[in-house]
Order: C-alpha cells, then structure tokens, then sequence
C-alpha cells in the first residue's frame, strides 16, 4: 500500500455527488464498503493480479445506503491484490460462507505495487481532486 496526499483528504461530500463525479471518470464503489465507510476504486490494471487507486471515505451523518448521507474522504492510496491461481484452500465443507463465496482469498492482499502505476495513479488522483473542487 502507498499513500497519496491529497487535498481530498478531510473533506466533505454528499455520496450522491462523489458518485456523479468520480464514475464518469472510471471509479466504482469498491466491494469492501459497509454502511459507515467505503471507498471509490480505480483498477489500473489486472495482469498480475489487480492494482488500484482507492479513495477512502468515512460516513458522517447516517448510514451509506440512506438519501443525502455526507462522508469524508480519508488519505488516498494505491493497492496492488495478488489472487492466487486455482481453489481456495480454506474452504470447509459445510461451511455456509463457502457455499456463497465463489472467490479465493488473496494470496498476498498488499502485494508489492508496480513502479510503472505510481505515476498513473498519482494522475489519476489529481483528475479527481479537480473534477471534486470545481
């Protein structure tokens, strides 16, 4: 994991506009979200497994899945997840998560980050902290 400073960091935003802003410039809600806390994701590749750019955000009034609920963007960082190949090696017969989880645990979820990303990723933040403060 590296972190990126950010002038997002700190600020607040309804979710509604994050969402309107950061998804026509490639971010998704990322699959770690629960009703008090989030990020947006950027993928900026998936050759050796997956690397993004994360924007953290925090809910401050209400939950994430309420109308007009404001968050506040945390620090900024890139994140490589290196999956491994085949069956997960954990799964128990019997188990009721396994029966519904079809995916493998990381092999290593803070897997070394690529050289040649940083730059993009850093870009790519920038993008975002202008299309936020405009």
């Amino acid at each position: 994991m590296i972190e990126l400073p950010s002038k997002l960091e700190g600020s607040l935003f309804k979710l509604y506009q994050l969402e309107r802003t950061l998804k026509p410039l490639g971010y998704i809600i990322g699959g770690n979200w629960d009703y008090d806390h989030g990020s947006f994701d950027y993928k900026l590749d998936d050759k050796v497994g997956y690397q993004f750019l994360r924007i953290p955000f925090q809910a401050m009034d209400g939950q994430l899945d309420s109308q007009g609920t404001t968050v506040q963007i945390g620090t900024p960082y890139l994140l490589s997840h290196k999956y491994q190949v085949g069956l997960d090696d954990h799964v128990h017969v019997g188990n009721v998560n396994a029966s519904f989880n079809q995916f493998a645990e990381p092999q290593d979820s803070d897997a070394t980050f690529p050289d040649e990303y940083i730059s993009l990723g850093k870009e790519l933040l920038l993008e975002a902290e202008e299309a936020l403060k405009s």
